[in-house]
């Protein structure tokens, strides 16, 4: 254990510094979607949709994360070797952008307007357009493109037909969960050009 990881609790350590969390996050995705069934008997198509966003998306996490590829491609790719991604700041921004934003939309979807359930279902249409988008920019393969095509993409255009079919979803309502699933890819753009810059800085 190094030095870096030996104040962190037990269950971090686990989970980002021996880097299990992609692995853990696929077991729990399995029992979300047993759940389905439940989901779409209690209330509806477009409901259902909304929820897959989370277990679907953490099935896809195993194909970006598993043995840290995805870390290490955008530090060897954009980096030149340099860590612009920690381990830590690699499962802060799943755990917070990913996760917690996605279940945050499902309470919003249940509990104040249903097509707040966008949010969920445009995060996972911008997250495939940036796999796409950066496969056919540098024509090669990124860790995650798979599973982006294969499942963000449909899913994503099903649920957003589903949600606003069945629900009115206002111009502020589709602004918004527009606004928000951009906005979170681009914070983390952000989070990694400032990490570079102060790299050069520190080198210059």
């Amino acid at each position: 254990m190094d030095s870096a990881s030996a104040g962190h609790p037990a269950p971090l350590r686990w989970l980002v510094d021996e880097w299990q969390w992609p692995y853990a996050t696929t077991f729990a995705a399995c029992f979300l979607l047993a759940l389905i069934p439940i989901v779409y008997s209690a209330a509806g198509i477009a409901a259902t949709l909304i929820y897959a966003q989370l277990p679907v998306y953490m099935v896809h996490q195993l194909e970006e994360h598993r043995g840290d590829r995805f870390r290490r491609y955008v530090n060897s790719e954009l980096g030149g070797g340099r860590e612009l991604l920690t381990p830590l700041t690699t499962f802060a921004i799943n755990l917070l952008a990913v996760w917690v934003l996605m279940v945050a939309a499902f309470f919003l979807a249940y509990y104040v307007n249903p097509a707040l359930g966008l949010i969920a279902v445009y995060l996972t249409a911008a997250n495939a357009l940036v796999h796409v988008g950066a496969a056919l920019g540098r024509r090669a393969y990124n860790p995650g493109l798979l599973t982006a095509v294969l499942l963000f993409v449909p899913l994503s255009a099903w649920g957003a037909i589903e949600v606003n079919s069945d629900y009115t979803a206002s111009t502020g309502v589709q602004a918004l969960a527009i606004g928000i699933a951009v906005l979170g890819h681009l914070a983390i753009v952000a989070a990694i050009a400032a990490r570079q810059a102060a790299l050069r800085r520190a080198t210059s």
